[in-house]
C-alpha cells in the first residue's frame, strides 16, 4: 500500500471553541484514512483577542461587546458547541468557563514545543492539553504556572518551559507567523491548510475533513 505524506498547518487559538472541535474532527477524519496517509500536523498561532488585558475579561461581557450577543443567545451557542464537541469526543465542561484570557504565552510555549523531541507529537499533546485545561476544566491559559504544569504533563522539560516564558523567547517568531497568515488571508480560525496549498475553513465535521483529504491525496 502506498503511504502518502501530507503536511497540515492548523492555524488556531487556544481560546477558540471551534478550533477544539476542528482538531478532534480532523483527527477522526485522519483515523478513517488509516495507514494510507502519514500526516504531520504543525500548530500555527492566531490570537482572537491579541489586546486582551492580563486579567482577562468576563466571557458574557466580552461576547456581548464583540458580537452583540445576548445572554440567551450565548447560552444557545454554548449548547450547540457543547453538542458538536461531544459528537467528536471533546468535552466542553458545562459552566466551567467564565472568562476570556490572553493566549500569547501559550502560543510561545507551543512554538517551543514544536522544536523539541518529536516536534509534531509534542506540539499536538500540548495543544490538546491546553484545550482541555481551558474548555473542559475552565483553567486560565495565560497563567504561566499552569503552562509549565501542562508542559510537564505532556513530557516536556518544566525548567526549560519556565525559562522560555520568563525570557520572552519566541515572541518575535509567533508574531511573524501570525502576520504571515493574516497577510495570506486568514481572518478566522480554525484554518486548516493542507500541503501549504489547500485551505479548509472552520470547525468542520469529520465527514467534510475526510472528503477533502481524500480528494487532496488523489491529486498527488
Amino acid at each position: 500500500m502506498t503511504i502518502t505524506p501530507i503536511r497540515i498547518d492548523f492555524v488556531s487559538d487556544v481560546s477558540c471553541p471551534w478550533c477544539a472541535i476542528g482538531l478532534n474532527s480532523l483527527e477522526v477524519a485522519l483515523s478513517r484514512l488509516g495507514d494510507s496517509v502519514q500526516a504531520q500536523i504543525h500548530f500555527q498561532p492566531f490570537e482572537l483577542n491579541p489586546h486582551m488585558v492580563p486579567e482577562g475579561q468576563d466571557i458574557t461581557e466580552h461576547l456581548r461587546q464583540k458580537y452583540g450577543a445576548s445572554p440567551a443567545q450565548q447560552e444557545q451557542t454554548r449548547e450547540m458547541i457543547r453538542q458538536r464537541g461531544a459528537d467528536v469526543g471533546f468535552d466542553f465542561g458545562v459552566g466551567m468557563r467564565s472568562r476570556i484570557y490572553n493566549t500569547f504565552d501559550a502560543h510561545r510555549l507551543l512554538h517551543w514545543a514544536g522544536e523539541h523531541g518529536n516536534p509534531a507529537l509534542a506540539q499536538r499533546a500540548l495543544k490538546r492539553a491546553l484545550f482541555d485545561a481551558y474548555f473542559t476544566r475552565g483553567q486560565d491559559p495565560s497563567s504561566r504556572t499552569l503552562l509549565v504544569q501542562l508542559a510537564g504533563k505532556v513530557g516536556l522539560d518544566e525548567a526549560e518551559a519556565v525559562q522560555v516564558l520568563a525570557s520572552g523567547r519566541y515572541a518575535q517568531e509567533v508574531r511573524d507567523m501570525e502576520h504571515f497568515y493574516q497577510r495570506n488571508g486568514i481572518q478566522s480560525v480554525p484554518a486548516v491548510i493542507i500541503n501549504e496549498t489547500h485551505l479548509i475553513s472552520g470547525g468542520q465535521p469529520p465527514d467534510a475533513f475526510e472528503r477533502a483529504l481524500r480528494q487532496i491525496v488523489a491529486l498527488k
